[in-house]
C-alpha cells in the first residue's frame, strides 16, 4: 500500500510545482519526495519545566523517521504551565489551551499534508490535546511524554513541587523563617520534567500508555537520561511500522481501550482532570463514554497506589520498580485490564 498516501499530493503532482520547490528549499531530495512525511508537533517553549527540553526530544524523534527511512519535519505549538498560572488570571487560559494545541496540531498536519503524526508533549493540556489532534486527523503516530523531573532535595527530604506550596504554609503558620522557606522553593524543582506526582501530567501519560496510544515505559520514564531519549528515538521508528500495517489512532481508541485507561487512572490514584479530558477524548475518537462508565469502574477498582499528592512517593519510584508496563502486567494477572486492545507497538496491551 501506499505510505505516502498525503504527502504525495505535493510532492507526486506535477500540477504542484511550487509546492515541490518549496521542499527542496528546506533541503529535501527528490528522494525524499518519495517517503512517508510525518508531522512531529512539539509543545516545548523555555517557560516551562515540563516543556523545556521537548525540542530537544523531537529532534531524537526525527533521528528515528530518518532511520526509518521517513521524512520527519518538526512544527512547534503552544502551551500553559497550571503550576506557574495557577492563581492568577493567567489560570482561564490553561483549559483553553488544550483545545488551541489541538487545533493547532491538526492544522499543520492538514494543511500540509503529512502521512503521520509524533506528538512530544510535556505540562497538563498538551497530552489530551495531542491525542485530540491525533484522533481528528486519524494518522498512523504516537505520542511522547516528555517525561517526570527528577525530585528535589533539602536536608535529605525529597521534594516536589507541592514542598513549595507547603513551605508557605509552614511559614504562615510560623513553623519555618524566610531562609528556610527560600531553600524548599529553590530546590523543589531542580530541572526539566513534569510535576512528579500523580498530578494531571503524570495521569493523563499514565492513561495514554495504558490506552496504546504511546510505547511502553513512555509515562514513566524520566524527562533526563538515556532512557527518555532512546524511547523518543524508537517512537520516530515505530511510525514505519504503523503506516505499513496502517494502524490508526481510532483503531487503537476504542471502548475497551478507554476502560483500560480510567482504570489505571483509579487504580493510580490519578488526578480528576482525567475526567473532564478523556471525555473530550472519547467523543473526539466517536466512542460513547459517560460519567457512569467513570463510576462504573471506580466501583471495581481498587485504590492502591500510595503517590504524591495523596501519598508519599514520586513517579521516579515507580520507574525504579519497573514502570507503568509493572502495574500494567499485575493488572492484567488480576484480571483487571482488558489485554486485547491493540497499542501503537502492532502488539496487543497483553502481549
Amino acid at each position: 500500500m501506499e505510505l505516502n498516501k498525503y504527502s504525495k499530493r505535493v510532492t507526486q503532482d506535477d500540477s504542484q510545482p511550487a509546492a515541490k520547490a518549496m521542499l527542496h528549499a528546506i533541503g529535501l531530495t527528490k528522494e525524499d519526495f518519495s517517503k512517508p512525511f510525518v508531522g512531529i508537533a512539539s509543545t516545548g517553549y523555555e517557560g516551562n519545566p515540563c516543556n523545556m527540553h521537548l525540542n530537544d526530544l523531537a529532534l531524537e524523534v526525527k533521528h528515528g523517521t530518518k532511520n526509518a527511512n521517513l521524512v520527519g519535519l518538526i512544527y512547534n505549538t503552544i502551551g500553559v504551565s497550571d503550576g506557574i498560572s495557577m492563581g492568577t488570571p493567567g489560570m482561564r487560559y490553561s483549559l483553553p489551551s488544550r483545545d488551541v494545541i489541538a487545533d493547532s496540531m491538526e492544522t499543520v498536519v492538514e494543511g500540509m499534508s503529512y502521512d503521520a503524526l509524533v506528538t512530544v508533549v510535556g505540562c497538563d493540556k498538551n497530552m489530551p490535546g495531542a491525542l485530540m489532534a491525533m484522533l481528528r486527523t486519524n494518522r498512523p503516530g504516537v505520542l511522547v511524554y516528555g517525561g517526570t523531573i527528577a525530585s528535589g532535595c533539602h536536608k535529605d527530604k525529597k521534594l516536589d513541587v507541592v514542598s513549595a506550596f507547603e513551605a508557605w504554609g509552614q511559614k504562615v503558620a510560623g513553623k519555618i523563617d524566610e531562609k528556610e522557606y527560600q531553600n524548599v522553593i529553590e530546590k523543589a524543582c531542580p530541572g526539566a520534567g513534569a510535576c512528579g506526582g500523580m498530578y494531571t501530567a503524570n495521569t493523563m501519560a499514565s492513561a495514554i500508555e495504558a490506552l496504546g496510544m504511546a510505547l511502553p515505559y513512555n509515562s514513566s520514564n524520566p524527562a533526563l537520561g538515556k532512557e527518555k531519549k532512546a524511547e523518543s528515538i524508537k517512537a520516530g521508528e515505530a511510525v514505519r511500522l504503523l503506516l505499513e500495517k496502517d494502524i490508526k489512532p481510532k483503531d487503537i481508541v476504542t471502548k475497551k481501550a478507554l476502560e483500560n485507561a480510567i482504570r489505571l487512572v483509579t487504580i493510580m490514584g490519578g488526578s480528576t482532570n482525567a475526567v473532564l479530558h478523556f471525555l473530550a477524548i472519547a467523543k473526539t475518537a466517536e466512542v460513547e463514554f459517560t460519567l457512569a462508565d467513570f463510576q462504573r469502574i471506580a466501583d471495581t477498582t481498587p485504590f492502591l497506589a500510595d503517590l504524591k499528592p495523596s501519598g508519599q512517593y514520586l513517579m521516579e519510584d515507580v520507574h525504579e520498580v519497573g514502570g507503568v508496563p509493572a502495574v500494567l502486567k499485575y493488572l492484567l494477572s488480576k484480571g483487571l485490564l482488558q489485554g486485547d486492545c491493540l497499542t501503537v507497538t502492532d502488539k496487543t496491551l497483553a502481549e
